[in-house]
């Protein structure tokens, strides 16, 4: 085991987040595990204590402590890039360019690793490493969503598309199976949204709730029905302002209408005959403005997997035209 370490943020690095640079320099770290060296002090910023969402300075000194570094080091090797992962990550890419790279996740795929995740989106990106630089996540989507998913290739990219979508300055549109026929067909759900710990049958486990708890955060969601098959299910787009973790899975069973395949939210009502049972939700689109040009940016990803297969199942349409109405955008 080696001693103290003590790194120097880099001029490309002012305004990165301390876990986003933790992410880049020591990527087999868990945020959690970076969470309880912050706690006890053991990472420090420039000697002071710090937290995970403070924005640096190029000439900062960071302290890396030694119970860590020889492990992630070799965690690190561990998790070494494979040629597959590059030409996977090619077949599914929507565009890209010297700045921007944006994918078409699939579906059952999760964007960053855990503790029983082996194989994901930002271990993979390692493969596209070039001269030091590599891809690096802006935003997220669960595991079992599916569809456009941003990617920044520099630094600079990275930091003005993460304010992009902290700003709310990103549009996304959500594909989505529903259950029933939201009334009326096109609307505005304002529900604010929490975490909390609640028991599920034997045990307890964290869900996000709207039942009015104290620390709620403000959620809001457009809705529009596109085409339906009889009172059974409906095709919906969503598209949320804000972003708060599960909300269009929370907002679609609050107002009686839970997203197919969602079980933990939907319960009973979420499972139909003859299509599969996994989460029907889908990232059709992405409008936002090009980090370093500014140029506005319009990627739609084409419906793929098990919601490519339940659109054929009822005849729905794969490339649907739609616009918002006035009034909710």
């Amino acid at each position: 085991m080696t001693g103290v370490e003590h790194k120097t943020v880099g001029d490309d690095e002012t305004g990165m987040r301390l876990d986003r640079w933790f992410k880049t320099h020591y990527p087999a770290l868990g945020h959690g595990q970076l969470e309880k060296l912050l706690r006890k002090g053991q990472v420090r910023v420039d000697g002071g204590r710090s937290k995970a969402n403070r924005r640096l300075e190029a000439g900062q000194e960071i302290r890396i402590p030694p119970m860590q570094t020889d492990h992630l080091k070799g965690a690190a090797k561990k998790q070494s890039a494979r040629p597959e992962d590059a030409d996977f990550l090619r077949e599914i890419t929507l565009f890209e360019d010297e700045h921007v790279m944006v994918i078409n996740k699939p579906f059952g795929l999760a964007v960053q690793g855990g503790a029983k995740t082996q194989r994901h989106i930002d271990g993979m990106l390692q493969a596209l490493e070039r001269q030091g630089e590599r891809p690096r996540l802006v935003h997220r989507l669960d595991r079992d969503t599916g569809g456009v998913l941003v990617l920044a290739k520099s630094r600079r990219a990275a930091q003005r598309l993460s304010d992009a979508f902290k700003s709310r300055d990103v549009g996304k549109d959500y594909w989505a199976l529903v259950a029933g026929a939201p009334h009326p067909r096109e609307g505005t759900i304002s529900l604010p949204i929490a975490k909390q710990m609640v028991r599920v049958k034997d045990r307890i486990e964290e869900r996000v709730t709207h039942d009015g708890a104290s620390d709620a955060k403000p959620a809001i969601t457009d809705y529009q029905v596109l085409d339906e098959a009889g009172p059974a299910v409906s095709f919906l787009c969503l598209s949320p302002f804000t972003g708060r973790t599960h909300q269009l899975r929370v907002h679609c069973a609050a107002i009686g209408s839970p997203i197919i395949g969602d079980g933990k939210y939907g319960g009973e009502a979420a499972h139909i005959e003859g299509v599969a049972d996994k989460l029907h939700l889908f990232c059709r689109a992405m409008t936002f403005a090009h980090p370093m040009t500014g140029q506005k940016m319009a990627v739609t990803a084409p419906l793929h997997g098990h919601m490519a297969e339940t659109w054929s199942f009822f005849g729905f349409d794969q490339d649907a035209d739609y616009a918002w109405p006035e009034g909710l955008r």
